[in-house]
């Protein structure tokens, strides 16, 4: 299985690995949300040609019908390690087989909330055959960004170019309507350090509650223009979920940083882009895909540890 490409072409001598298929297209699919080209990689810092090459993979990435394939290769050696040692079958309490999956997202990443909301749509219909375990860890496409925030409009058009943000707007637009979902553009984006501080603490309580919280922060963010940094909107989302302890970690600034680094480098360190799917901890996927995509991750995973 390692190595394998699901989607069944040939690979050629000059194609790249399944690995590389994989960091490429989250990049891709979520450029439109990255202040940094790629994370850790100042805009500013890289040749304008470069700019120009990544912005038009952008553009052919988010205006593209098919998503990624859908690949199967190791997780990285720190993914492994921090993962629970699990026989080749794993089953839950009802007898049904368990899909366990690790998603690492950004707060500020429309292409997450289009994955989330796949992911469940695929979750609902193989209800009867697998249970499922969905755990949220923490990733940065800004980690430089400003805690005060700047216009979301603003910032995207001085990024891309108005034609640019106008055409990435009004596609990003038509797929959340797809999903019964309103983009708002309106707001600001900035850093996300705190929104990951309160999903970490939100795990400890209970995966259901810790995907709850990213529903109610990707709804406020993406569809009701509030910033993903205020700590009021945070606090609002963690009442309305349940989440303990939520104004006591917000106070302090330093509470839980720790954590989500660990996270971060045992989850997210091996990954170039958002969303990142890991089911059972072998089979991989990037980018919005679509619920028939997971359905197949799905039966692949059950198949692998029958």
């Amino acid at each position: 299985m390692v190595g394998r490409r699901v989607h069944g072409a040939s690979r050629g001598p000059s194609s790249p690995t399944p690995t590389k298929l994989l960091v490429m297209s989250a990049t891709h699919l979520c450029f439109f949300l990255l202040p940094q080209i790629t994370r850790g990689e100042n805009a500013d810092q890289i040749p304008s040609n470069k700019r120009g090459g990544e912005t038009k993979k952008f553009l052919r990435a988010l205006y593209a019908k098919s998503p990624p394939p859908l690949c199967s290769h190791p997780v990285t050696r720190e993914t492994q390690r921090s993962q629970v040692r699990c026989t080749r079958f794993m089953a839950s309490d009802t007898g049904k087989k368990l899909m366990q999956i690790d998603v690492s997202s950004d707060t500020v990443c429309p292409w997450c909330f289009v994955g989330k909301k796949n992911l469940e749509k695929a979750m609902e219909q193989s209800k009867a055959k697998f249970d499922f375990e969905v755990r949220w860890h923490p990733f940065f496409l800004n980690p430089d960004a400003p805690k005060e925030g700047i216009r979301k409009s603003d910032f995207y058009k001085m990024k891309f170019g108005p034609v640019q943000f106008e055409r990435a707007t009004s596609r990003m637009t038509e797929i959340f309507r797809g999903l019964g979902l309103e983009y708002d553009m309106s707001g600001l984006t900035g850093n996300t350090m705190d929104s990951h501080r309160l999903i970490t603490l939100a795990a400890h309580q209970g995966y259901d509650k810790q995907n709850a919280l990213v529903e109610e922060l990707f709804q406020s963010y993406f569809c009701q223009g509030k910033y993903i940094g205020d700590k009021q909107v945070l606090l609002d989302a963690a009442r309305k979920v349940g989440i303990e302890g939520a104004e006591e970690l917000l106070e302090d600034p330093s509470r839980g940083v720790d954590e989500v680094q660990e996270e971060l480098n045992k989850h997210s360190s091996g990954i170039s882009g958002v969303p990142h799917f890991v089911i059972n901890g072998k089979y991989q996927l990037s980018g919005g895909q679509p619920p028939s995509t997971f359905m197949r991750a799905f039966e692949m995973a059950a198949k692998d540890g029958a």
